[in-house]
Formats: structure tokens, C-alpha cells, sequence
């Protein structure tokens, strides 16, 4: 693992200068280094955790030839994480989504970008935590303490989760207490078994393998007389809940060594590793899945390659990583969450700002904001005691916020890219250049055409047993909800002191 840079002063020195002459005073302690930011990326996308995850949803949609979603949305994916680098040279600052959209468009539209935000970063942490239930009790029964059944559907195996998610939850919030380099230790050592399980993973797996890299042009009909399309489509979800996140090492801008060199570069390795980790574990276990036609991939994934061509203590082992790689992703996305909540908090733009905006000055964190989201996550965890399939709804749902969330950045730097408005490139500094445009362009035709596609009601994802039509049009609901609500909040803080960065913003 590299050391990360520090500078001599946590507080001090030219980065907080930097900071300075855009209108914060640095508060956060600059701990971190370019293999810290990196993790802090990678470790949210998590590909140990989602793909092992859903590889399941998007082989029960599009069968073996689902595997083309995953170049498709890591295209669209990289034009979002290269507009994306592009500020982050420019505007190196926590809450990132927020001052960006703000920067871009102005207060309201980066108000809005940033409540979708750390909306959409509470139900991942619920999310990543309710994930403990998929692995640990497989891996020791003693840690299904709450009765018998480990399914995530039953419930005891809801409740478990719960449980386990909760712990997982306050622990992450603790670990961020402390302070930034131990998270950042900690994180590193999460991604690095991540690594190491991976590449792990396929070598076992293509050591099994039954048959050729070629199964990936197969349909196997599972669209019946229907388009392929149609379910090549619906297949694309898994990749996309798993490709998004790699923003989180902007998130820490404030708190990285360097951050207009380190953070872009960040930013894009922590999706190109994704990418071709995860390519190679999707390919590896279509290749070594004992029979593609028993139903046993659309419902077991690849837990059921790994149990059933590897022996208990190699896929125990396994399974062990995976639940590490749940707590480093864990970490990252609550820090995540915390910044945003932040960032808009020391602007005054949330009630509370003036609480939730305190810094430590001996850990150099804001305490304040990681207990809210650990709350806020654990509430969001209590609605799969009652209704496994609402959370599950809720989960996918809070992916379309996120998806909304990118536009609202992607969209204005088109404008601000068509109008000459971009901050002028600094030397040595990240830019496009004269891909700028088509690379633009592009990220937001991506990210309209999958937010779509993510919300469109199908039953089969967010209602499978087709219980409840509010489940099936929760994606659709959800953003109404949040639109509203948000409006509420807004206006209520219309009058609310604004920080002078704030103010300086909207006078631009």
C-alpha cells in the first residue's frame, strides 16, 4: 500500500491557500495521498460486493450475452468521470456533486443536485450494510443471531440484517470519527484484500471454467418471442448499480494532498479498475458456472459457481473477503455521504447547518454529519423489517437519484462548455481539450437514456412477487417525493444566513 503525502501542516501550506482563494478556510485535515484517493473511489464501486451481487439480476434478464452491458455503461460511465476530473481540477472541494452543479448553474439547481445526492448516498449506506446478511452468516452461522433462516426474504433473515447492517453502520461512523488517515488505513486495507480477492476469484474460476469466453454472444432465448432488446435493456441495470461512486475521491478534495493533480486521476482509475476487474469476474463466471440453463445463475449468482466448484474452506475464505470489501465500501460511502451533508451545511443551505458544519479541530472531521447519515442509514435499514421488496425497491431507486444527481452537473458544463463559461485550464492541470464537447455530449445523452431506463416500472425489478403498485412505480414516485420535499426545505432556508462563498456565487 502507498504512504500517503501529507503536507507539513494539515491545515496549512499551499493547498489551503488554494481552498482560500476559492472562499473556504481549510477546516478539514489534509491527510490523504494518491492511493488513499484512489481507494476511496474504488472502495464504494466495490466490485467484489455488487457484481458478486448482481451478476445474478443481469444474467436473469439477458442471459450469458448480458456481458456486452457492461462495456456499454462503462462508456457512458467514463464520459461522466472525465467531466467530472475536469472539474475537479478546477473546483478541488467537499460535496463535490453540490459545488459543482452550484458553480455551474447556480444555487437552486446545485441545491437540488446536492439533496439527490445525499439522499441517494443514506440509502446506499443502508444498502452496503444490509449486504453483511448475503455473507457472513455463510460464512460462521454464529453470526445469524437473530433466528434460523439467513435469507435475506425471510424474516429472521430481514431482521439479521438489520442487526448486522446497523453494527456495520455505527462502526463505519466511529472509524470516521477518529479521524482521516485512520479511515484512510483502514480503507486501504479494505481495498487492498479487495485486490487480492479478486484477481483470487478468477484464478480459481477460470481454473474451472466448462466451456470458452465465446458464451458471451449467447442469448439462450430467454427473451422468448420478444426483442432481445428488450431484455438486453432491463440487463443493464446491474452494470449500472455497480459503475457509479468513483466521484467519492472528490468528495475528500479538502482533504488530499495535491488535490487538482490526484483527484482526477483518482477518478478515473477507480473506474478503470472497476471496469476490468469486473468485466474479468463476469466473463470467469459464466465460463465455470457448472450449467447456465438449471435457473441456479438468475437466483444464486456467483455464490453458486464459487459453492459449487470450490471447496467449503476456499469459498469460506472468499466469502470472508467479500464481507471486508462490504465494510471498506461502507466506509467510503458514508464519508461520502457526510461530505455532501458538509459542504451544505457550512454554506447554510440545510437546517442545522450550523451544527452539522462543525469540525473537530483535534480529528479534523465533521463528527456531527457522520452520526446524522448514520442515523439516517439505519433508519432507512428499519423499512426491511417489515418489507424486504421495499427496501429492495428503495435501493434501486436511490441509483435513479444518484443517476439525477451526475446530470445535474453533466448538464450544465455542456451549457457552460457551449457558452465559453469553464474555468480556464490550469497548467499542468486535468482538461478535455477539443474532446471536451463530444465527450459532454455524450456523458449527458448516457446518463438521460439510463435514468430512464433505471426508472422505468418493470415489476420483475422493483415488485418481483407484483404485491404493491406504489413498489412498482416507486422509482417514479420516489423522485416526485424528493423533488418535493426538497422545494419544501428549500424554501424554508430562503431566508437562512448563506456563507460568503454562497454569496459570492450567486453575484458571479
Amino acid at each position: 500500500m502507498n504512504t500517503p503525502t501529507l503536507l507539513t501542516s494539515s491545515t496549512g501550506g499551499p493547498d489551503a491557500d488554494d481552498l482560500r482563494s476559492i472562499g473556504y478556510r481549510q477546516e478539514l485535515h489534509r491527510r490523504l495521498g494518491a492511493f488513499s484517493s484512489f481507494a476511496a473511489g474504488f472502495s464504494f464501486v466495490s466490485i467484489l460486493t455488487t457484481v458478486f451481487q448482481l451478476f445474478a439480476l443481469g444474467y436473469s434478464f439477458g442471459g450469458p450475452a448480458f456481458f456486452w452491458t457492461w462495456p456499454l455503461v462503462f462508456a457512458g460511465q467514463l464520459c461522466v468521470a472525465l467531466v467530472f476530473a475536469e472539474l475537479a481540477a478546477s473546483w478541488p472541494l467537499a460535496g463535490c456533486i453540490y459545488q459543482w452543479s452550484r458553480r455551474l448553474a447556480g444555487e437552486t439547481v446545485g441545491w437540488f443536485a446536492g439533496w439527490a445526492m445525499m439522499i441517494g448516498y443514506v440509502v446506499s449506506v443502508a444498502a452496503i450494510g444490509i449486504a453483511l446478511q448475503a455473507v457472513l452468516p455463510a460464512v460462521w452461522s454464529g453470526f445469524q443471531i437473530v433466528g434460523s433462516d439467513p435469507s435475506i426474504t425471510s424474516a429472521s433473515g430481514a431482521a439479521n440484517g438489520i442487526l448486522l447492517g446497523s453494527v456495520l453502520i455505527a462502526l463505519a461512523t466511529v472509524i470516521s470519527a477518529v479521524g482521516v488517515r485512520f479511515m484512510a488505513l483502514i480503507n486501504g486495507i479494505g481495498v487492498t484484500c479487495e485486490l487480492v480477492g479478486v484477481v483470487l476469484l478468477l484464478v480459481l474460476l477460470f481454473g474451472h471454467a466448462q466451456r470458452g469466453p465465446g458464451i458471451v454472444t449467447k442469448t439462450l432465448n430467454v427473451s422468448g418471442n420478444s426483442p432481445y432488446l428488450y431484455a438486453f435493456l432491463a440487463s443493464t441495470l446491474m452494470a449500472a448499480y455497480v459503475m457509479y461512486g468513483f466521484d467519492s475521491a472528490a468528495e475528500l478534495s479538502e482533504e488530499t494532498a495535491a488535490p487538482r493533480r490526484v483527484v482526477p486521476s483518482a477518478i478515473l482509475r477507480a473506474l478503470l479498475v472497476s471496469f476490468v476487474g469486473g468485466g474479468f469476474m463476469i466473463v470467469a463466471a459464466l465460463m465455470a458456472a457448472p450449467s447456465l440453463t438449471d435457473g441456479q445463475l438468475s437466483t444464486g449468482g456467483i455464490a453458486y459457481v464459487i459453492t459449487s466448484q470450490l471447496n467449503s474452506t476456499l469459498g469460506r475464505a472468499l466469502l470472508a473477503v467479500v464481507a471486508i470489501s462490504i465494510v471498506s465500501a461502507c466506509l467510503a460511502i458514508q464519508n461520502s455521504a457526510s461530505r455532501v451533508m458538509f459542504s451544505m451545511a457550512r454554506d447554510g443551505r440545510l437546517p442545522g447547518g450550523r451544527l452539522l458544519a462543525r469540525v473537530s479541530p483535534g480529528t479534523g472531521t465533521p463528527i456531527f454529519t457522520g452520526i446524522a447519515v448514520g442515523v439516517l442509514a439505519i433508519g432507512v435499514l428499519l423499512i426491511n423489517l417489515g418489507n424486504p421488496a421495499a427496501f429492495a425497491a428503495v435501493t434501486s431507486t436511490s441509483v435513479v437519484i444518484v443517476y439525477l444527481a451526475y446530470l445535474l452537473v453533466t448538464v450544465p458544463a455542456l451549457g457552460a462548455r457551449l457558452g465559453r463559461r469553464l474555468p480556464p485550464k490550469r497548467p499542468g492541470g486535468f482538461s478535455l481539450g477539443r474532446w471536451g464537447l463530444a465527450v459532454n455530449l455524450f456523458a449527458v445523452a448516457y446518463g438521460v437514456a439510463m435514468m430512464v431506463n433505471i426508472a422505468w416500472p418493470r415489476q420483475a425489478v422493483y415488485d418481483p412477487a407484483g404485491t404493491s403498485w406504489v413498489l412498482q412505480y416507486l422509482a417514479l414516485l420516489f423522485v416526485a417525493a424528493l423533488v418535493v420535499v426538497g422545494a419544501a426545505v428549500y424554501r424554508a432556508l430562503r431566508g437562512a444566513p448563506r456563507s460568503a462563498a454562497v454569496t459570492a456565487v450567486a453575484e458571479a
